[in-house]
């Protein structure tokens, strides 16, 4: 994934940890528990010659309300964020993956084949999981909405304790 060098950023406390926001020109690009699998290099070794922190904005309109709407979130008082999201960073078949995580609704679950069926591509449940564990936007794009077919909680790149507790969290479990 390529994200944009001139992003910004802000940290975001949660009950399940911190989060990093990430916003461009055109809308919220990253959301990351701290620790979480698949960070991007900005954020995973920031110290590294080659890796440029993006620059500390609590200011950033779409920043402010992204933390807004995460506390509102985590007080269970909303069930669906309305930001505008920059997608970009991602492949096309990452992004329709991402777009298709949208229309998951709260307290509700899918497997990773109906999410491949969804995006017409029944044969890549693989990949699927692949662009799921890779997706920039945790809670803000649900991946933690997709389960086993079996109906088990497999991974979840923020951690398997944070999938089950946003999903405790949204009447799912």
């Amino acid at each position: 994934m390529k994200f944009n060098a001139s992003m910004v950023q802000t940290r975001c406390p949660t009950p399940l940890g911190n989060i990093t926001l990430v916003a461009s020109a055109s809308g919220l690009a990253g959301a990351w528990f701290d620790n979480q699998r698949h960070l991007p290099a900005a954020l995973a070794a920031p110290l590294a010659g080659q890796n440029v922190l993006w620059p500390e904005q609590t200011t950033n309109p779409i920043l402010k309300e992204a933390v807004k709407q995460l506390a509102t979130y985590f007080a269970g008082q909303s069930s669906d964020f309305d930001l505008p999201l920059d997608l970009s960073a991602g492949s096309p078949f990452q992004q329709a993956v991402w777009q298709a995580l949208r229309a998951v609704p709260r307290g509700t679950t899918t497997s990773y084949g109906a999410l491949s069926h969804r995006i017409g591509r029944a044969s890549a449940v693989r990949a699927v999981g692949g662009a799921i564990g890779r997706n920039p936007l945790s809670i803000v794009v649900p991946c933690h909405r997709v389960i086993g077919s079996s109906g088990s909680l497999t991974g979840y790149a923020g951690g398997l304790d944070r999938k089950i507790a946003l999903l405790q969290l949204e009447g799912a479990l």
